[in-house]
C-alpha cells in the first residue's frame, strides 16, 4: 500500500509525503521547520524514515523551511539543475547534504531509496519541475503545482497513475474580481503562472476517464479560490462526462494549513 499525505498546501507553503511501507520522500518545504515537524509528527512519520526531499523549484512557499530542517536533519536533496544552483546560492543545502541533479529535459528514473523519480519540467516563472513517482510497490503518483499551463510534457507524465496530485490554484471570476491588481492577476492565469480550477478538472476528467481514481487538488489561493469551489468546479466537469465521484474516484482538496486525511493508492 502506498500514501499520498499533504502536510500542507496553499501559497503560503507547500510540502506533502509519498510513502510505501515504512520508508517515505518529501515534496517541497515551503513552511517553517516547526510547522513541518509537528506536521510530521501529526501524522504518524519520523524524520528517520525519510529517505530524501524533492524539490520543485526555488520559490519561499516552496522552500521556507529547507535550510534550517535539513542542519537537523541531513538528508538527500533532489532536484533540476537550476534549483539546486539556486537553493545552494542562498544557502540552504548544507555541506553534509547529498545533493543529487535530477534533468527534467532527459526524462530519466533515478532511485531514490527504492522510490523510483522522474522529474518532468512544467511552465512557471522560474525554472520548475513536477515529479512522477513509482513506489516500491509498485504503485505511481504525480505532483505538479505551479504551472500555467498543462504542456504536452506533463500530459505525459500524468498519463496511467494510480494518484494524480494537481493544482486548482484559482477561480477566474473570483481573481479579476479580486484585490489582485492587473499586473499580478495577468502573471497568475498566464502560461508560466498557475492552472485554474477550469483548466485543473477538465485534465482530471481525462484521467478519471483513462483509469486514474485518486486526486489531490493542491495549491489552492487564499484569496483566489476556496475548498468548496474548488471541488464543485471539478464535480460540475465530472458531471458533464458522466463521471461520479465516491463511485468512480475519489477527489480530495488539500488543507492550507494543517495535515489533510491520507489519500491511499
Amino acid at each position: 500500500m502506498a500514501e499520498f499525505i499533504s502536510l500542507y498546501s496553499g501559497s503560503s507553503g507547500n510540502c506533502s509525503v509519498v510513502r510505501s511501507g515504512g520508508a517515505y520522500l518529501l515534496v517541497d518545504m515551503g513552511k517553517g521547520v516547526r510547522v513541518t515537524t509537528g506536521a510530521l509528527r501529526e501524522a504518524g512519520l519520523d524524520a528517520s524514515d525519510c529517505r530524501g526531499i524533492l524539490v520543485t523549484h526555488e520559490h519561499s512557499d516552496h522552500v521556507k523551511g529547507l535550510g534550517t530542517f535539513l542542519k537537523r536533519h541531513p538528508l538527500p536533496v533532489y532536484g533540476a539543475g537550476p534549483t539546486l544552483a539556486a537553493l545552494e546560492a542562498a544557502g540552504l543545502l548544507p555541506a553534509a547534504c547529498p545533493v543529487c541533479l535530477l534533468d527534467p529535459d532527459r526524462g530519466e528514473e533515478a532511485d531514490v531509496a527504492g522510490f523510483g523519480v522522474r522529474a518532468f519540467p512544467t511552465s512557471h516563472d522560474v525554472p520548475c519541475v513536477g515529479y512522477r513517482i513509482t513506489t516500491p510497490d509498485g504503485k505511481t503518483m504525480a505532483i505538479a503545482t505551479d504551472l500555467g499551463t498543462l504542456t504536452p510534457a506533463v500530459h505525459a507524465a500524468l498519463d496511467g497513475c494510480d494518484l494524480v496530485a494537481l493544482e486548482s490554484n484559482y477561480d477566474p471570476y473570483m481573481l479579476h474580481n479580486g484585490p489582485y491588481p492587473y499586473y499580478l492577476r495577468a502573471r497568475i492565469e498566464g502560461p508560466r503562472g498557475h492552472l485554474s480550477n477550469d483548466e485543473c478538472s477538465e485534465k482530471l476528467l481525462e484521467l478519471v476517464q483513462g483509469g486514474c481514481e485518486k486526486f489531490a487538488l493542491c495549491h489552492l489561493s487564499q484569496e483566489n479560490n476556496t475548498p468548496p469551489l474548488a471541488l464543485q468546479t471539478v464535480f460540475t466537469t465530472f458531471g458533464a462526462g458522466g463521471v461520479v465521484p465516491g463511485r468512480d474516484c475519489i477527489v480530495q482538496t488539500q488543507r492550507r494549513s494543517e495535515v489533510s486525511p491520507t489519500l491511499e493508492f
